[in-house]
């Protein structure tokens, strides 16, 4: 039998702080079971508020009385200040297409008469959603400008940019292109290139630049150097790396931060490395100056709960929790995912309860982490009504989203089900990759479904991706399991022909 997620009716009578409304059809699944299960109490409540407006109104209409002038005052004012308000945002929005059009224009008429405030907050825009190319050709129109003048602090953040973007060839660049046109280069500049450096896997070179910064003079390296070096060494899992520079700092008298321990306990904990993670915590406790703070609360609970010990969980919640940091969305969400990748659908429950007491608005990460859990369960009613709620709130689903649909109704030999997802993915705007694909591989794949499963590849085709490693691994085992010897054979050479491909384009790189 299906397990549900709703929590006991005794203790959690709500189990979540949205109110039932059905939406439009365009927006529902196909076929899916509309279901009221999951919240009673706020349905009832929804429409019992309704069933108060409907007598309201027909009592006003029965008496007659008419409205105030006060009324009608307050309400054509707050008429006029919508209008006001529309016109204002239309006019932002115009402002902005128009200075976007003539960014990609430039080079008709003459650019090198452009507004300051049009070029920058272009060139903010790009920086902010890290499109690095697109950014430096708005450096290059800004470079152009009669009023151009070298500013450092440009520099680093487009050097910063480049680095989370695995670009530090062009980062390099620009720093000696900063240091051409005589801009101060500091400590900052020296850290945001060593930074792009270590986050490409390029260690030589930023322990090089770490050792030329202790040389150079008013550009010695700071406690925010060493934590950009520390967590791309986290991240490689290089563990004595991180010692050394530990022990580096010490001898320099540079002491870590609250940014630096946080680093530590958040690597240590994913890398289930949980001795040094409490070693970390301890030494925060000790230093007052560097207290833990609420990532360091999640980056624990997020430790614990990943690895099933839930009761260390919970123990480091009430401790957080009484020593006054506050939970948020996201503290939240960690304790939904783990309750719900441990089956404790009871506990689960309790804490949508008590987002929903304490009005805790649910993100598209909430709706996700809780459809994942309702299609493991197998509780497909309440997937789905989780779904036609996610989308009355007007919350866009993601790859992820339909990937938990497409999982459950695979588990549940639903075959026609994972085909509307895949229409409803067809005609939506949601970015697909290959793992979604693989995802539909899959499920027709452990359905016996070998038809639709090579329909899928050849939808694949179409929208522009090509099989990878798992795709092909996944259609070998479906059709072995089927007997389809035949198909297994072409399957696993072309499997070996994109291996011996992929393995020869990187002894090219090499």
């Amino acid at each position: 039998m299906a397990a549900s997620l709703s929590g006991p009716s005794n203790r959690f009578p709500s189990a979540l702080n949205r109110r039932p409304v059905t939406p439009p059809a365009a927006y529902c699944v196909p076929g899916s079971v509309h279901n009221r299960k999951l919240i009673p109490s706020a349905h009832r409540v929804l429409l019992a508020n309704q069933g108060k407006a409907v007598s309201m109104e027909v009592s006003r209409r029965k008496i007659g009385v008419p409205k105030r002038k006060g009324e009608d005052a307050r309400e054509r004012i707050e008429e006029r200040n919508r209008k006001i308000a529309s016109q204002k945002a239309v006019s932002i929005i115009l402002r902005r297409e128009a200075m976007k059009a003539v960014i990609e224009k430039k080079k008709k008429g003459n650019p090198k008469k452009l507004l300051p405030k049009d070029v920058l907050e272009a060139l903010h825009e790009r920086v902010t959603a890290l499109r690095w190319e697109s950014a430096l050709t708005i450096f290059e129109l800004l470079r152009e400008q009669l009023w151009y003048k070298p500013n450092a602090g440009v520099y680093i953040k487009l050097i910063v940019m480049l680095g989370k973007c695995k670009q530090p060839e062009k980062a390099q660049s620009l720093f000696q292109m900063m240091v051409d046109e005589g801009c101060d280069v500091n400590q900052e500049a020296y850290t945001a290139l060593l930074s792009a450096y270590s986050r490409s896997g390029l260690f030589g070179d930023a322990f090089s630049l770490l050792e030329q910064m202790k040389s150079t003079p008013n550009c010695q390296p700071d406690v925010f150097t060493y934590t950009a070096l520390i967590k791309s060494c986290l991240e490689v899992n290089d563990f004595g790396k991180v010692r050394d520079l530990l022990s580096e700092m010490e001898c320099e008298g540079i002491k870590p931060n609250t940014a630096t321990y946080n680093t530590l306990m958040e690597s240590y904990g994913k890398a289930k490395r949980f001795a040094e993670m409490e070693s970390v915590l301890v030494e925060m406790l000790r230093r007052r100056e560097c207290s833990p703070d609420l990532w360091t609360m999640n980056s624990a609970l997020r430790a614990y709960g990943g690895s099933g010990q839930i009761e260390m969980m919970e123990k480091c919640y009430e401790k957080f929790q009484s020593s006054g940091i506050d939970p948020t969305i996201k503290t939240f969400n960690i304790l939904l995912d783990s309750y719900g990748k441990t089956g404790n659908y009871e506990k689960m429950s309790a804490v949508m309860e008590y987002m929903h007491k304490y009005h805790f608005s649910w993100t598209l990460v909430t709706y996700n982490i809780v459809l994942d859990a309702y299609g493991r369960a197998g509780d497909l009613n309440q997937m789905e009504h989780l779904f036609r709620l996610m989308q009355s709130e007007r919350i866009k689903p993601d790859r992820v989203t339909l990937c938990s649909l497409v999982r459950a109704y695979g588990q549940s030999g639903k075959a026609e089900r994972v085909k509307r997802v895949l229409r409803f993915a067809e005609n939506s705007d949601i970015a697909l990759d290959n793992v979604f694909f693989n995802c539909l591989v899959g499920a027709y794949g452990m359905m016996g479904c070998i038809a639709e499963m090579k329909e899928v590849v050849e939808f694949m085709g179409r929208r522009g991706f090509k099989p990878d490693k798992v795709t092909y691994r996944i259609m070998i085992k479906a059709c072995a399991s089927c007997g389809m010897s035949g198909d297994v054979k072409e399957l696993k050479n072309q499997l070996a022909s994109l291996e011996g491909s992929q393995g020869g384009r990187k002894m090219i790189k090499g």
